[in-house]
């Protein structure tokens, strides 16, 4: 299962890099479309993704519209605006699922256009959403088990039985 995690206009290096952790842990293809909030050589961004960026496949956009246009398949579009919950979605192999920066999550005309692909994460009504880093892994997770976690190592194994 390959997945494509898609952050748009992220601004916080931290969430980055644990994304990009998360999806060197998965598999999954991070693609970042700018304007970014910090410097992509940012000690935290690296700090946050640890020795994790060389297992990696990333790619680089300067615009929403750059990225549609080298991209095309099955788009997914994480919003608190959403009427579809994550977990009610069938994410096929390749699908790009897209978050929204911190501060203003994705552009409305992008979520009015695609309303139908637009997914949320429940929480209570008095909570504004919850932290980018863990909206990415919540999803992403979803998408591997619904595809039975394909090419994933599923069993540990202690060091000393003792």
């Amino acid at each position: 299962m390959r997945l494509n995690i898609v952050l748009v206009e992220p601004e916080i290096p931290q969430n980055t890099g644990n994304i990009a952790r998360t999806c060197a842990a998965t598999g999954a293809v991070l693609h970042l479309v700018g304007p970014l909030g910090f410097s992509i050589e940012d000690r935290y961004l690296k700090r946050a993704g640890l020795d994790y960026w060389s297992l990696l496949e990333t790619h680089y956009y300067d615009s929403l519209e750059e990225f549609f246009s080298k991209n095309d398949g099955t788009f997914f579009f994480s919003s608190t605006k959403a009427v579809n919950s994550y977990h009610q979605v069938y994410y096929p192999d390749n699908c790009y699922i897209l978050f929204g920066k911190e501060t203003k999550g994705l552009p409305e005309d992008l979520l009015k256009a695609n309303y139908e692909r637009c997914i949320r994460i429940p929480m209570l009504d008095n909570i504004r959403s919850l932290n980018l880093s863990n909206s990415v892994a919540i999803v992403v997770y979803e998408a591997l088990r619904q595809n039975g976690f394909e090419g994933m190592q599923l069993k540990g194994k202690l060091h000393n039985k003792d």
